[in-house]
């Protein structure tokens, strides 16, 4: 299953293996089961501290196998055959069982290692998500570290009647002892802190204890990336608060935009920036959303920055970058059936609507490239635009217009999301040219109608304009001393990924004339 690059790549990380490792697999005469069956002796074959044992008993799902060592019962399980983005998980898993440590802190693994309780993880994921990863590989690390934690990765799309029994319809989706625990990408810091109660106030208290800052960042896309490499290598004390390092760029699959490097994806590019911007010493606070800013003249001269864990961070300047999120549609209906069948992003959640009948809400590139994944996937899609004519490229309209199985409606503003209470059912959108109601049977809605700026926490603080977006001037200044702003939470037109970095260097710099000029002496 696996070809000749990958199977040498795959070779070479498996010599870091210090202890056999044990492939039990569960398996039956379907097809994903001879399918598991030829990966897994492809793996054994290519380094002799792994073995296949092949069983016939009664576990929960099949095909499924469990990584361990012999005579050392581990937690970590695969429910599927993991290839795609979850070949990485695999490996990693292998690495791990297999006595290769793990680049995590030294302080969060003991942390781990340290919960009191046996957990036991389940998490529902696609092939094709990108965000799902991040917590199969997080989970697995914490059932190799702790025996009291297990942990279960399961392929929605090949376990389908499960999907259906427990209402999933988006990926990932986390249970804890049978309950639902969490959707969407989490760290293994974040679901370490949901279990371990006291941490949020440990860490919080460390947090405020910290000496101020020379430049403070808020956010940790684009943006403050560029902003904290370029600040740090002025030699002044820099720290970075984010709500998840990588912001929006983690959630991107395609980049092919971002000069000098033709093609990469958003956890990838994410993943890069962090390094660099460690690779300067720059305090990262991640996980860490921010609540209140306090100008330095109400703060006793120096900025405050208030976040929701209940930690206060001080500094003399403060760059905010804390991005954008998914616009919501704002009808009745959404939010009650988020993760019901309401979802935001196509290439995690689209294997979960496989054969059903979906719409995509959105006439722009994101709308018809969504609708373009989809018709691959599922029975049919409608794609609704709220204005007479899509707004997408040309060449994405063509391929859209090409497609059999999907419909596009102009003029129809969406009015409600219905459902029977589990699910979505349908969608009700009114036709602008003749002003009636109609109604759309289906059974998943993918929104794509934008972005609205993390602005709320500055409301009466910094000026917003009437979008929400941070009013900045040419050199990234906010009304409020010592206060600058960049990327795509401010009114720079273009949200773009290189604008948003140059727009970050262009602060990091301004902020630093505006300590010079600040602190300098008096004649």
């Amino acid at each position: 299953m696996l070809d000749h690059n990958l199977t040498a790549q795959l070779k070479a990380y498996l010599e870091r293996l210090t202890r056999p490792v044990e492939l039990v697999a569960s398996l039956d005469d379907s097809q994903g089961s001879h399918e598991l069956r030829e990966l897994l002796h492809e793996i054994e074959a290519l380094n002799d501290k792994i073995t296949v044992v092949e069983h016939t008993d009664d576990a929960e799902r099949k095909p499924s196998f469990l990584i361990t060592n012999p005579g050392i019962h581990t937690g970590v399980r695969f429910a599927g055959v993991p290839l795609g983005h979850e070949f990485t998980s695999l490996v990693l898993a292998l690495l791990q069982v297999g006595g290769h440590p793990s680049k995590e802190s030294a302080q969060l693994l003991e942390q781990v290692k340290n919960l009191d309780g046996d957990f036991h993880f389940e998490t529902f994921y696609s092939l094709s998500c990108h965000n799902c990863p991040d917590v199969v590989q997080a989970l697995n690390l914490m059932s190799v570290l702790n025996p009291r934690i297990t942990h279960t990765a399961i392929d929605g799309a090949l376990f389908q009647d499960e999907i259906e029994k427990r209402g999933i319809m988006g990926v990932p989706t986390i249970f804890l002892n049978g309950e639902r625990f969490g959707q969407g990408r989490m760290e293994l810091a974040e679901i370490v802190s949901k279990i371990d109660t006291g941490a949020i106030a440990r860490q919080a208290s460390q947090l405020s204890a910290q000496e101020a800052f020379d430049v403070l960042i808020v956010g940790g896309g684009p943006a403050g990336a560029a902003a904290a490499v370029y600040a740090a290598r002025k030699g002044i004390r820099t720290g970075v608060a984010a709500e998840r390092f990588g912001g929006q760029v983690l959630d991107t699959v395609d980049i092919e935009n971002y000069i000098s490097v033709p093609k990469t994806e958003g956890p990838q590019l994410a993943a890069a920036m962090e390094r660099h911007v460690r690779d300067y010493g720059v305090d990262i606070m991640n996980l860490q959303k921010a609540k209140a800013l306090v100008p330095a003249a109400s703060a006793g001269g120096l900025i405050e920055v208030q976040l929701e864990s209940g930690a206060s961070l001080k500094a003399k300047t403060v760059i905010v970058s804390t991005g954008a999120r998914w616009r919501n549609m704002n009808v009745p209906g959404e939010e009650q059936y988020r993760t019901k069948g309401v979802t935001y992003c196509p290439h995690c959640d689209g294997p979960l609507f496989k054969g059903k009948r979906v719409a995509v809400i959105g006439g722009g590139n994101s709308g018809v490239e969504a609708a373009i994944d989809l018709a691959g996937i599922v029975t049919h899609v409608t794609l609704l635009e709220f204005a007479a004519e899509l707004k997408a490229d040309a060449v994405l309209q063509r391929k859209l217009q090409s497609l059999p199985n999907v419909t596009v409606i102009l003029s129809a503003q969406t009015t409600e999301v219905t459902g029977d209470g589990k699910k979505v059912t349908g969608i009700t959108y009114k036709d602008r040219s003749s002003e009636a109601l109609k109604t759309v049977e289906l059974e998943g809605i993918f929104v794509q109608i934008g972005l609205l700026p993390n602005t709320d926490w500055l409301k009466g603080t910094v000026e917003l304009s009437k979008f929400g977006e941070i009013v900045i001037d040419a050199k990234c200044h906010t009304n409020v001393p010592g206060v600058f702003a960049a990327g795509d939470c401010t009114n720079v037109p273009y949200k773009q990924i290189i604008i948003a970095a140059g727009e970050g260097a262009k602060s990091a710099l301004s902020a630093f004339d505006h300590l010079i000029r600040t602190s300098a002496p008096t004649a």
